[in-house]
């Protein structure tokens, strides 16, 4: 890494601080895009490359130039042992591999080629196809690489159930139900597209299929055994042909999609629902040069990111998101509340509030429109997290002309309600939806996506917390009461909390107690200052903190791993808000950033740091790794400058505000 060699103000000084400061708000200063907005790349693993180059050859574009450079990420990124992860650092996932072997073999790699030999061995030891998840499985299907009799059944009739049912698509997660909906009609017309002979990958089978997850209680084996029986029953009145409301099944499905693609980046603004569409509406009997087809096709291409030899694909942008984390970031670095550049970031942030009622007003009926979602366009599917941040980021910022000030303080407050609006039960949020709880979805055959329901989430709550506290809401709100409630009742034995949304007992531990530092809880108390002491012992001997998505897998491994700038920044937040600020842990995690820092004033994660789904997708967000270090050494800045204060939030010392560069 480049590093930024540390002054000799020496390591964790208020000054070596304030010079990194003022570095690293000129470079996020030169990176925001002339409308105000920040969006950085979004990294996932390989499975989006591989579903990209399958989903080309679907539409009859393997031959294309974008397929052999995704091909040669492809190979750049295998492990040297043979299979291909779903993080950097992570050991070779089946589903993961299965899928680049297949894309490899399809673009025309040899099976004897070293690279493919490998790569085979491993999945063959991995457990084969028959290991796969299911949604791979029914990908492979599409191409005749596996039964369809043998994929779990995705009826589209589920569309049809009214609302009241135990089972409806609005009773499961929103990003599951914009993958469900296209993947029932691929389901219903089991299309086969031919690849060559030589890219059959028969190879890859051992004739063993593993055994799904064993239940654990009785209520759990009395769902996996009803599941089971339903998945039969559905797949013997598909042979016999016993569907009497499937063409009013389809007709339904495809309405709700295009309903959904109105002010959106394709359905659900995310790759799987937008490749799944695309496959849909071929199912459908759309032409390949129909417009709604070429209309998603569009979409897909827009998450394309090409160099010389390569090309990756994002999942999906994370515009309002990275802007809204930005801002305050900013502002705690002293950048002033009427900064022009604050100004029009909010302005941006404004354009993208959400003005029309989506898929959560089914389970929250009473909560009025308003909130963010988190890509460039995508109405239907607000979210928490997006609006809590958002809503943290607006309340810093103020405009000169009192009528724009008020369209600020009016959303905010539209936000506001809405946000209280998605409050479950518990006291806590879940992201996109309210009340999608029942863990009976996880059974399912076609479940072990491990992402079926949007429970209440410690981080989400924690930042929620924030959220209302920055918009004058006070401890004693009985939202806020119940949500710290929520917290206090999630905390592990040993001080820390989960990470849902990012990786993943550092960052849950994080968004907690900054969560409850807000919300007026004394973090004094020997409960919280546990927090502190597992931070203590997690503490690399580099001076940063670390943690690998091996962690939702084993949890004896929450908060282990290599340092990245991103967790360490988190892990100093925390600490901060203990209290800790004149701590030798503290100072040596400064010193690591002011270390790791790069010429041009940004930092680099070389590991993953966010979450998808856990147990399956992770993602690495690149901008994570510039503005959560520059909000940790602004709040270190001013605890350091002001005695007393290293358990607050707000915005630090004043620091001269860079000048940003001249775009040419």
């Amino acid at each position: 890494m480049n590093e930024r060699p540390v002054g000799p103000a020496g390591g964790a000084s208020p000054e070596g601080a304030r010079n990194a400061i003022a570095a690293a708000q000129r470079y996020l200063l030169s990176i925001q895009h002339p409308d105000g907005h920040w969006c950085g790349e979004l990294e996932g693993d390989t499975i989006l490359e591989s579903e990209y180059i399958l989903t080309l050859h679907f539409l009859g574009r393997t031959g294309e130039e974008r397929v052999r450079k995704a091909a040669a990420y492809l190979r750049k990124k295998q492990l040297p042992e043979g299979g291909w992860p779903n993080y950097e650092g992570g050991p070779p996932d089946v589903s993961v591999s299965v899928k680049a072997y297949f894309a490899l073999k399809l673009v025309g790699d040899e099976p004897d080629a070293p690279h493919m030999a490998r790569a085979r061995e491993v999945i063959l030891r991995l457990g084969g196809i028959e290991a796969t998840n299911s949604f791979t499985r029914i990908y492979l299907a599409v191409f005749g690489q596996w039964d369809w009799n043998d994929c779990p059944a995705v009826p589209p009739e589920l569309v049809l159930l009214p609302d009241w049912f135990p089972f409806t698509i609005y009773k499961i997660s929103s990003w599951s139900r914009t993958i469900v909906v296209p993947l029932a009609i691929i389901w219903a017309n089991k299309p086969f597209c031919p690849v060559p002979a030589g890219a059959q990958i028969s190879e890859l089978r051992t004739g063993v299929v593993p055994e799904r997850r064993s239940p654990r209680t009785v209520l759990e084996t009395f769902w996996f055994v009803f599941f089971t029986f339903v998945d039969k029953a559905l797949k013997a009145a598909e042979a016999a042909n016993l569907k009497p409301w499937r063409r009013r099944a389809i007709e339904v499905s495809e309405r709700w999609i295009h309903e959904r693609l109105v002010s959106s980046d394709g359905l659900g603004a995310i790759f799987p629902p937008i490749i799944n569409t695309i496959m849909a509406f071929r199912c459908l009997g759309y032409g390949l040069d129909d417009p709604r087809l070429k209309a998603q096709e569009r979409e897909l291409e827009r998450l394309e990111l090409e160099d010389e030899e390569t090309l990756r694909v994002q999942p999906c942008f994370s515009p309002v998101w990275d802007t809204a984390i930005a801002l305050p970031a900013l502002a705690a670095s002293g950048v002033p509340a009427d900064h022009p550049l604050s100004r029009q970031a909010a302005r941006w942030l404004l354009g993208r509030e959400v003005r029309q009622v989506g898929d959560w007003k089914r389970r929250a009926p009473e909560a009025p429109v308003g909130g963010w979602y988190f890509e460039y366009a995508n109405e239907f599917y607000p979210d928490t997290d997006d609006t809590a941040e958002v809503l943290t980021a607006l309340s810093g910022v103020r405009f000169p002309v009192e009528a724009e000030d008020r369209e600020r303080r009016d959303a905010i407050e539209r936000g506001r309600k809405w946000l209280l609006g998605m409050q479950n039960d518990d006291g806590g949020w879940g992201a996109f939806d309210k009340g999608c709880v029942n863990e009976i979805w996880t059974y399912i055959p076609f479940a072990d996506h491990n992402a079926m329901i949007d429970p209440s989430c410690e981080d989400i709550t924690g930042r929620a917390l924030e959220a209302l506290h920055n918009l004058g809401d006070r401890p004693d709100h009985p939202a806020i009461r119940r949500a710290v409630a929520f917290l206090q009742s999630r905390q592990e034995a040993d001080g820390s909390w989960y990470g849902r949304w990012g990786c993943n007992y550092i960052y849950g531990t994080w968004l907690a107690l900054r969560g409850l530092l807000h919300a007026g809880v004394d973090l004094s108390a020997p409960r919280y200052q546990r927090a502190a002491e597992w931070f203590l012992l997690r503490q690399n001997p580099d001076g940063g903190w670390g943690e690998l998505q091996h962690s939702y897998e084993n949890p004896s491994t929450r908060g282990v791993g290599p340092s990245t700038p991103s967790q360490t920044s988190w892990a100093l937040m925390a600490l901060l808000a203990l209290g800790r600020v004149d701590s030798e842990a503290v100072r040596r995690g400064i010193d690591y950033l002011l270390r790791t820092q790069q010429y041009d004033g940004s930092w680099r994660d070389e590991h993953w740091t966010a979450t998808g789904f856990p147990k399956v997708f992770y993602l690495r967000y690149h901008l994570y790794a510039t503005y959560f270090p520059l909000w940790a050494l602004s709040l270190y800045g001013r605890a350091a400058v002001t005695p007393g204060t290293g358990a607050s939030a707000g915005a630090s010392t004043p620091t001269a505000v860079a000048e940003k560069p001249v775009r040419e």
